[in-house]
C-alpha cells in the first residue's frame, strides 16, 4: 500500500510499497479482533439508548438519524475535499481500481481512519460521562493531529458545519455550550459530541463514520481516476471487511494510543498544497 510505507517520500520508492502492502491486510486482523470492545458486541448497555433492546441490531431510529448525518447530502462539504488523492492521482501513484482500494485501505487502517474514530469515540465518553478534562484533551489534539494545511481545514471546516447543521435541526444544550467556547472541533469530534448529546450508540457511530469517510474517498477517486461508478462500488464493496475491524481497534484505545504509519498519504497532502491545477481543497 502506498499510503502505509514510512519510506515513501521518494515517489520511486512509493512504485514499490503496493505489493508489500497488500500483505498487510491480512495483519493484525486476530489480535485487533481479541480485543474488540464489548459495544460490537451486541448487548443492550453497551448500545445505549440507541440499541433494539430485542438484540436485533441498531433501532430504525438511530439508523435513520446516522444515515442523515453521515450523508453525502448533509452540508458538510466533503465532496470537496481528497485527503491529498488529487496529488497522488497526478503523480500516477494511484492510477486504477487497484491501487485506489490499498491506497484508502492504508489509510483506514494506519492513518486518519484509525485516529478519527478514536478521536471520536474519547469525544463521545467525555460527552456522556461529563468529562470536561477528557473533552478538552480529544478537542485539542485533535485540531492539532492534521500534517498539512489542507488537511487541517478538511476536518475543521467539517467539523464546525457538522455542529452547526446539527445544532440547527436537533439542538441540545451540550452543543449550545460547545459553541459558546468557540472551540474548533475536528469533524470527528463534533460527530462523537452529537452522538453523546443524543443518545446515539458508539459502535453504530464509529462505523457509519468511517464507511461515510471511505466513501468519499472513493467518489474522489472516481472523479479523478479513468475509473467508473460501478468499479468504484467494488472498490467500496472490497473495504467493507476492513472497516469493522478498524472501528474495533479504535474503540479499545485511547488518545495514548492515537498514531498513524500513513505517512505516503500525508506527504500527499503537503504537495496538493502547491499543486498547480487543483479540483479539492485538499
Amino acid at each position: 500500500m502506498p499510503a502505509d510505507q514510512k519510506t515513501t517520500s521518494s515517489p520511486r520508492r512509493a512504485e514499490g510499497a503496493q505489493e508489500q502492502g497488500r500483505g498487510s491486510r491480512a495483519l493484525g486482523h486476530e489480535g485487533v479482533d481479541n480485543c474488540v470492545d464489548s459495544r460490537l458486541r451486541g448487548n443492550d448497555e453497551a448500545y445505549g439508548e440507541g440499541a433494539n433492546a430485542s438484540g436485533d441490531g441498531v433501532a430504525s431510529p438511530t439508523l435513520a438519524r446516522l444515515m442523515t448525518w453521515l450523508s453525502p447530502a448533509y452540508p458538510v462539504g466533503g465532496y470537496s475535499y481528497s485527503h491529498g488523492l488529487e496529488w497522488i492521482v497526478e503523480v500516477r501513484r494511484v492510477r486504477d481500481a487497484s491501487t485506489l482500494a490499498d491506497w484508502i485501505e492504508a489509510i483506514l487502517a494506519h492513518g486518519a481512519g484509525r485516529s478519527d474514530a478514536i478521536f471520536l469515540a474519547e469525544a463521545r465518553r467525555a460527552v456522556a460521562g461529563g468529562d470536561g478534562r477528557l473533552l478538552a484533551e480529544t478537542v485539542e489534539l485533535a485540531a492539532a493531529f492534521n500534517p498539512s494545511a489542507g488537511r487541517r481545514l478538511e476536518t475543521l471546516a467539517q467539523g464546525a458545519a457538522f455542529l452547526d447543521a446539527t445544532r440547527a435541526v436537533w439542538p441540545a444544550p451540550q452543543l449550545d455550550r460547545l459553541a459558546a467556547d468557540g472551540a474548533e472541533l475536528a469533524y470527528p469530534v463534533a460527530v462523537g459530541v452529537c452522538a453523546a448529546a443524543h443518545g446515539l450508540p458508539l459502535a453504530p457511530t464509529a462505523q457509519a463514520f468511517l464507511q461515510a469517510f471511505a466513501a468519499a474517498l472513493v467518489s474522489a477517486g472516481v472523479r479523478l481516476i479513468r475509473l467508473g461508478q460501478t468499479d468504484g462500488l467494488r472498490v467500496l464493496a472490497g473495504l467493507g471487511p476492513l472497516i469493522p475491524r478498524v472501528v474495533a481497534g479504535a474503540l479499545a484505545a485511547s488518545l495514548d494510543d492515537v498514531g498513524g504509519a500513513a505517512v505516503a498519504a500525508d506527504i500527499a497532502s503537503m504537495r496538493h498544497e502547491t499543486q498547480y491545477t487543483r479540483l479539492f481543497r485538499s
